[in-house]
């Protein structure tokens, strides 16, 4: 750079992020947007219409206005169709153009994937399969970060050694591809820490180029008696619905001896074939989120290599099939939102490899049985059900005891229903649990005089001092446990609900990492002084004395 004129400037391109770390250029980085459609549509004519007669744009601009669609934006996809459709005289030849897959037209094979395959024989082998295992996904589809990350272990594409734990190996494998723009349209939390995001458009043509067979997504139609010949090959198997309505799982699979995955997405089936079920017996995935199934069939026990079970949204299921307890392989078993399930199998307890359990959203589900408290290595667990009544096969609060691996964010619904909650919180032992970042408590709605239990349930359910957010409702304390000032140094969120018999604000300004802070119905407190900050007036300097809330 010495011989260059002053003020002179470098410019890199890069697709990987690295590349701006090592040039330690990461404070001027520009991300390239995509192309307006004006822009897009302007790029593509000023090549298709290259030396052709003003005459033909009315007959082929309407084409060519639906090929830039599918482009989504990328200059190098706009230039390469644009140059292809140069050379095609016909309006039938353009049409061929637009009716194609992307992925499998020559030119973009050759000029476009070209250069992501760099980046993609730039990724270690085991990070290569789980970018592969993205082509399962209809096009636009929003990934959720954690989700991603179960899936591919229910493949075993994490390579796990000793004392690695593989939710870490799969966050650095999603790091990795980050870093290497695969992904895109990240949504973040109050922290930062992307939670989920989705693929190009191009991207997904490229990984469903390098799959060939081995992931395909098949429409279907209404109707029943509906047969599935995916192939020897086929690996990972995608239903979506075209039109949306209401229809069956596939009577038959043939050839489905070596399928390890089957989703749907977009579909409203009422009912599963037991048969069609029992030609699956090598899966390892089963997504039928998002369906009106009214219940499974008991052969779903005979899955026995299956290790991902997503059943989200499934609005009429009331109860799982006891043979759900034989899968003892599975590893996450996703419930969330299936809001009529009133009950899960008593036998959970011989899942003894499951690691994850969503639960939320399931609002006629009064408590987790028993079992459970006997699975020592799940890791996540997004909701615990007190339950209210004694019912001799509800798992007690005390049964999260030996649950010490649990991670992220653990939601403990209708404390102080009972007497003995107090005691039950003391044996869960929070404290141990140093890999939960977030905490809810929600307390039971109930009559002023359970004021005293409140504060003993509170006390004794100290969370580790890693803990990052703490959300707390309808408690009915009139002071603050110690601990939240002394002990949780850490905490970056605090959100408070409901504590209408609490006087005065709890001094959070000692603090020193939070950034977020929420409280609401608060009743009784009518001023909020210094002590909120945590410090003596005498320190005060340029402020004033106190402060007052309108609410």
């Amino acid at each position: 750079m010495q011989s260059c004129a002053e003020g002179s400037t470098i410019l890199v391109t890069t697709r990987k992020q690295e590349v701006a770390k090592m040039m330690r250029a990461t404070s001027s980085l520009i991300y390239l947007d995509k192309l307006n459609d004006k822009d897009c549509l302007a790029l593509f004519n000023s090549i298709a219409f290259l030396d052709r007669e003003e005459d033909e744009y009315n007959g082929f601009g309407v084409i060519g206005a639906e090929i830039v669609k599918k482009c989504k934006g990328l200059p190098l996809i706009v230039k390469t169709l644009s140059s292809l459709v140069w050379y095609k005289k016909t309006i039938e030849e353009w049409g061929d153009v637009l009716s194609s897959k992307l992925w499998e037209i020559e030119e973009v094979e050759e000029q476009v994937f070209r250069p992501l395959l760099l980046s993609y024989y730039d990724l270690a082998p085991a990070v290569k399969r789980c970018l592969l295992y993205c082509a399962i996904f209809p096009k636009d589809h929003e990934f959720d970060k954690n989700n991603l990350i179960e899936l591919w272990m229910s493949q075993n594409y994490l390579n796990w050694k000793q004392n690695q734990e593989k939710r870490r190996i799969g966050q650095s494998y999603f790091e990795s591809l980050v870093m290497r723009s695969f992904f895109q349209d990240f949504e973040k939390d109050y922290m930062g820490n992307i939670i989920a995001c989705k693929m190009h458009d191009i991207i997904h043509d490229f990984v469903q180029f390098l799959t060939k067979k081995e992931c395909i997504i098949t429409e279907v139609v209404q109707g029943a008696n509906q047969k599935i010949v995916p192939g020897d090959i086929v690996r990972h198997l995608t239903l979506v619905m075209v039109p949306e309505g209401p229809l069956s799982f596939p009577t038959s699979f043939y050839n489905c001896k070596n399928m390890r995955t089957v989703s749907t997405h977009g579909i409203r089936m009422t009912t599963i074939s037991p048969g069609s079920i029992l030609q699956l017996k090598c899966l390892r995935t089963l997504n039928l989120s998002g369906n009106i199934l009214n219940e499974l069939p008991k052969e779903l026990g005979e899955l026995i290599h299956l290790r991902y079970m997503d059943l989200s949204s499934s609005r009429a299921l009331k109860e799982l099939p006891d043979a759900l307890c034989d899968l003892f392989n599975l590893q996450t078993l996703v419930l969330v939102w299936c809001e009529e399930l009133e009950k899960l199998p008593k036998a959970m307890g011989k899942l003894i490899n499951l690691k994850h359990l969503y639960v939320s959203g399931c609002r006629k589900l009064k408590y987790l049985p028993k079992g459970i408290g006997s699975l020592r290595s799940l890791q996540a667990l997004d909701c615990f059900y007190v339950c209210d009544h004694g019912d001799e096969e509800a798992l007690k609060l005390s049964g999260l005891e030996i649950m010490d691996q649990l991670q992220g964010s653990l939601h403990i619904f209708n404390l102080g229903g009972n007497a003995e909650d107090a005691i039950e919180a003391e044996k869960v032992q929070l404290g141990n649990k140093k890999h939960l970042s977030s905490l809810r408590l929600l307390f039971r709605r109930r009559i002023e005089e359970h004021r005293e239990s409140d504060e003993e349930i509170l006390k004794a359910l100290q969370p580790h001092q890693n803990l990052e957010s703490l959300t707390i409702w309808n408690c009915h304390c009139t002071t603050w446990p110690l601990y939240l000032i002394k002990s949780l140094h850490n905490l970056r969120r605090v959100d408070l609900y409901d504590w209408k018999f609490c006087d005065h604000s709890p001094p959070l300004g000692k603090l020193p990492s939070l950034e977020i802070l929420k409280i609401v119905s608060m009743n009784n407190v009518k001023k909020v002084g210094v002590e909120f900050l945590g410090i003596k007036k005498k320190k005060l300097k340029h402020c004033q004395e106190e402060f007052y809330s309108q609410n």
